[in-house]
């Protein structure tokens, strides 16, 4: 199975740029680096952009979304 993860930015505790840096350094995960983490969010100026893949994020999906944009999407990240 082929995971991926699909973050959203605006959370209550970590938001989702912290939360994808705690996930990049994780060292008991032997996958912490290489998962496809997506943002999923209605930030969609070029600097929330670039602040997903700053933060170590692989992509960034502006809501609404589109579902053939969010698969062409997943598929261009995950790793076969």
């Amino acid at each position: 199975m082929t995971e991926y993860i699909l973050m959203d930015i605006m959370m209550p505790v970590l938001n989702g740029y912290e939360a994808t840096k705690a996930i990049r350094t994780m060292t008991n995960r032997p996958d912490a680096l290489t998962v496809p983490i997506i943002a999923m969010t209605s930030n969609a100026f070029s600097e929330d952009i670039q602040d997903a893949l700053d933060s170590g994020m692989n992509a960034h999906l502006a809501k609404p979304i589109a579902i053939d944009e969010v698969i062409n999407t997943i598929a261009r990240n995950i790793k076969h």
